[in-house]
């Protein structure tokens, strides 16, 4: 076993805040393993536990710059990967909740050629505004709605403020409806 460069996790973490790709491997290489357990216990899924791990560490890469030194590392890690976890654990429930009405919804209203028909068409109606929308404005609302990413997931990727996030949210919800209003009402006294 090769002879780690870092002693302690401080060590580490000051290297790491300083952009030391060989801390960021270290850290890699101590933790990796064990958050990966972690996670697999929790999760009961390899590949979702695979993929929570990654995603710490390259959140962990991300902000290596603002890392608190004060935090025990493993402390950090671990919270982090919990967090994580918390994060696909609601959004996997919410998308189960959708699933489940929209399963049912398509159960009692028959899906009809005329029904389809008016669905798509409001469908790539809806789409069309979408992509009308400020360029900003759109790659939020399609981070949250299509990628069903968190505010905070948006606002640490496009390094923005999560306020901005919730406000540029409800500003594109506000103009889909104003532009969306009278297609929305029509399908809704139809079916």
């Amino acid at each position: 076993m090769p002879t780690p460069l870092f002693v302690s996790d401080n060590d580490l973490l000051t290297a790491l805040k300083a952009g030391r790709s060989s801390a960021y491997k270290e850290i890699y290489d101590r933790y990796w393993q064990v958050l990966y357990r972690f996670s697999r216990k929790m999760l009961q899924d390899e590949n979702v536990a695979k993929d929570v791990v990654q995603e710490v560490f390259t959140i962990l890469w991300a902000k290596r710059e603002i890392q608190n030194t004060a935090v025990p590392l493993a402390a950090y890690l671990y919270t982090l990967t919990r967090n994580r976890i918390l994060d696909l654990v609601k959004r996997t429930k919410v998308e189960n909740r959708y699933l489940e009405s929209l399963t049912s919804f398509i159960q009692l209203n028959h899906a009809t050629p005329d029904r389809l028909y008016i669905e798509k068409e409001l469908y790539d109606q809806i789409e069309r505004e979408i992509q009308h929308l400020p360029e900003k404005m759109r790659r939020i609302f399609e981070m949250s709605r299509k990628e069903y990413k968190s505010n905070q997931e948006i606002a640490d990727e496009l390094q923005i403020s999560n306020k901005t996030v919730k406000n540029q949210l409800s500003t594109a919800l506000k103009t889909l409806r104003n532009k969306l209003g009278d297609t929305m009402n029509t399908y809704l006294i139809f079916f």
